[in-house]
């Protein structure tokens, strides 16, 4: 397969380049740990403390 062929925004070995998956992850640990934080914050009022 020549380097033409190959799927624009991956690398030569087909992956997506690093910054995207780096980008990639940040979009999902962020909101998930805010939730978490908010959770964790509310679990006191769940049960009566």
């Amino acid at each position: 397969m020549s380097s033409a062929e190959n799927t624009a925004g991956q690398d030569a070995a087909g992956r997506p380049p690093l910054i995207l998956m780096v980008v990639a992850w940040i979009w999902v640990v962020v909101p998930f740990a805010y939730g978490l934080w908010q959770l964790l914050l509310k679990i006191p009022a769940l049960f009566g403390s």
